[in-house]
């Protein structure tokens, strides 16, 4: 048997298509605060906040609260480790690709 499938590689906390878009619109190293993210991948604040405090949880992204005026406000923002993962879970895609297109 030949080297482990990429499928392997990838990362579960990335399955949800919320999660995925939320480290997607964090790449930069930008730092977001949740209406904006909740604007930029539509959805809405419980799906958001539930994806944020897994993720938050997993140590992929960092909180910040503050206020704006008299407003509270949260800020997310993506981890060295978070990036790591979400880059591996990206390379362990694009290798599913390849790997399906070798096959023919």
């Amino acid at each position: 048997m030949g080297e482990q499938h990429p499928r392997l590689r990838l990362d579960d906390n990335f399955a949800s298509p919320i999660r995925f878009s939320l480290m997607a619109a964090l790449l930069d190293g930008d730092e977001l605060d949740f209406s904006t993210l909740a604007e930029v991948l539509q959805v809405g604040d419980s799906a958001l906040s539930k994806s944020i405090s897994h993720l938050h949880a997993i140590g992929y992204v960092s909180t910040r609260r503050g206020e704006v005026g008299s407003r509270p406000r949260t800020w997310v923002r993506s981890t060295r480790r978070g990036e790591c993962a979400f880059a591996a879970h990206l390379h362990a895609l694009q290798e599913i690709v390849e790997f399906g297109g070798s096959r023919r």
